[in-house]
């Protein structure tokens, strides 16, 4: 996979901070049908975009639960879907963190049959949950958004859906586009929005496409929601309970958090929730049967955190001698509880859009 045609080598940022758990851890562009989702003709990236690195070190940290992807739930060909009956919800899939790849976005909803080659919706009364982080690091965060805007519309004229979580790069792209250079309070010390922003992949170009139509849409996604027994929600941390006891009464704080727009609490929400790796260690299956107990469902689905990550592989800090990560599909962890959907596409991984629920 590339990062588009005409861009030169990439280079290694100081976006590689974000896996590293940091310290505080009006109408749409329309749309070209030859390329939908806003995509950039030619495939030139845009200007201003800042090359990142796709291959980004793996930690090996002691504390990792070296599990193996179940093959059943992960590696197998796209599925034939059934036809769905003409009463009731259709199949149900999930897309695991996008970060600007609109490419590969575009390459895997086809493989599913989601959309048709124009990229228009294909799947009839399908339903479809993206778990967040749509920009930053990517070359077309905007483009990606656009896409998802327009597919959320033809999937319901069609009787199905497509719908968003808040993930933390929503969260952050928004406080960088209202508060800019504004210091919060951090307990690692001053910080801004905007610096975090840059520090973790922030493309100029997607800051300057940005309009209020995109922040509008962005700030009114729920953070957690229960479909057909899985709990679905973008980071792999128990933060959540702090803001409700219940999903609706998480999305309701969240949402009276951005509505009050003080740059503190913001920044306070987006820190909890870059909080990564609450599953995956002894006390791992614990952490999601309190999150199943307060918000409903059997199995957490969620992203954030990549699964390379998860499964504690080795890469090279300077890349010489890594061969990149090998993820075939979700990864099944914490006791069979919760499914990694972050296949780390910004890591040269992949881009995983699935059926859920998974082949047993």
């Amino acid at each position: 996979m590339t990062q588009g045609a005409g861009q030169g080598p990439v280079v290694r940022t100081a976006t590689l901070r974000d896996f590293r758990v940091p310290p505080y851890a009006q109408v749409p562009v329309q749309n070209d049908l030859a390329h939908p989702g806003n995509a950039f003709p030619g495939g030139e990236p845009p200007e201003g975009y800042t090359p990142t690195e796709r291959d980004l070190p793996v930690i090996n940290r002691g504390d990792t639960v070296q599990v193996t992807v179940d093959p059943a739930g992960a590696a197998a060909p796209a599925p034939v879907t059934e036809p769905a009956p003409e009463s009731g919800p259709g199949p149900l899939y999930v897309v695991g963190d996008v970060h600007g790849y609109l490419d590969e976005l575009l390459d895997a909803l086809r493989r599913q049959g989601l959309i048709d080659a124009e990229g228009r919706w294909a799947a009839g009364n399908a339903r479809l949950w993206f778990l967040g982080d749509f920009t930053d690091r990517g070359p077309d965060g905007i483009g990606v958004i656009d896409l998802v805007m327009r597919l959320s519309a033809e999937a319901a004229a069609s009787g199905g859906y497509c719908k968003a979580l808040m993930g933390n790069h929503e969260l952050l792209l928004i406080g960088a586009k209202r508060f800019g250079d504004t210091p919060v309070n951090s307990g690692a010390g001053t910080a801004t929005f905007q610096a975090a922003w840059l520090l973790n992949g922030g493309q100029k170009s997607d800051m300057d496409r940005l309009q209020d139509v995109h922040l509008q849409w962005m700030s009114r996604l729920d953070a957690v929601v229960e479909e057909d027994g899985h709990l679905l929600l973008h980071s792999d941390t128990t933060a959540y309970l702090e803001y409700g006891s219940t999903a609706e009464d998480v999305n309701e704080t969240v949402h009276e958090i951005l509505t009050r727009n003080d740059a503190d609490e913001c920044w306070d929400l987006f820190r909890k929730l870059t909080k990564r790796f609450a599953f995956r260690d002894d006390s791992g299956p614990q952490a999601v049967r309190e999150l199943l107990a307060a918000y409903g469902g059997q199995r957490v689905v969620h992203g954030h955190s990549p699964i390379p990550y998860l499964l504690g592989e080795v890469g090279s800090e300077d890349g010489e001698d890594s061969t990149g990560p090998t993820v075939e599909g979700p990864h099944v962890y914490a006791d069979g509880l919760a499914i990694a959907m972050d296949g780390g596409v910004t890591m040269a991984g992949k881009l995983l859009v699935v059926q859920l629920p998974l082949p047993t």
